[in-house]
């Protein structure tokens, strides 16, 4: 009886996957990716996705690490809004970071007028974007890989006269390091395919903000052959990170 459903669900999740392999232009396919708007857009985003990763790693562990080996008040709260960007619509975060980071954004107002700083509509709110709805995936892989870890190995460094950061950089980071790569490989993914917030933050200006999404969405209404090359190699990226990753999730009972 479960067969029948079964099946559906499985064609109804494959056979758009399938039509944008069978639509797609492979006669010209090199020669589009080789057009200078592919690659502009290309490169920003690897850029900006990196970028976004990097900031990811450098402010998510330290905040997985509170949360899996902190007790304090409100844990569960901040837990909660840690994981909010995950299931909040992406234009609604970008609304949110122009309403705190904007111009007249409660933060924004002050960065421009003390410092210069103008975030909207910029490369670094690109980054800043990707990266708000990108981190919960990072803090989330390794909170649950400081859980996992046995705390045996950091006590035994301790009474051996290490200092909490010694441990914590030889012995905690070695021992949660396969978790760092599987949410920075998440992180790396969520940030490059991100749209709402970007253009909603950053806006779509060529060579500035425009990242493949972006360029995707707006190829789609004047050359929908660019559109479906660009989305070919969001496709692929994909598939590379799930196929680096199957070990941890897809073979996991």
């Amino acid at each position: 009886m479960l067969v029948l459903p079964a099946v559906a669900g499985l064609a109804f999740l494959v056979l758009p996957l399938a039509g944008l392999l069978i639509r797609a232009p492979w006669s010209t396919l090199l020669e589009r990716l080789a057009e200078p708007q592919v690659l502009e857009a290309l490169r920003l985003s690897l850029l900006c996705a990196t970028a976004a990763t990097a900031a990811c790693v450098l402010f998510g562990v330290p905040l997985a690490w509170l949360l899996a080996r902190v007790e304090f008040p409100g844990r569960r709260v901040v837990r909660a809004l840690v994981t909010v960007p995950l299931v909040l619509p992406p234009v609604v975060g970008g609304v949110a970071l122009l309403l705190v980071l904007g111009r007249r954004g409660l933060i924004g107002q002050w960065l421009e007028s003390a410092f210069g700083i103008t975030l909207p509509f910029t490369t670094v709110g690109v980054i800043v974007a990707e990266a708000f709805v990108a981190m919960p995936f990072l803090v989330i892989s390794v909170e649950g890989a400081l859980r996992g870890a046995d705390q045996r190995f950091e006590e035994a460094a301790a009474t051996l006269g290490a200092s909490r950061w010694t441990v914590f950089r030889r012995v905690t980071l070695p021992l949660v390091m396969p978790g760092i790569v599987a949410g920075a490989v998440l992180c790396w993914a969520r940030a490059l395919g991100e749209f709402g917030a970007t253009i909603t933050f950053a806006g779509n200006f060529p060579g500035t903000t425009r990242t493949m999404p972006l360029a995707v969405y707006l190829a789609l209404e004047t050359e929908p052959e660019a559109a479906i090359v660009l989305s070919l190699v969001l496709l692929t990226v994909s598939v590379v990170i799930l196929a680096s990753l199957r070990d941890r999730w897809v073979n996991s009972p």
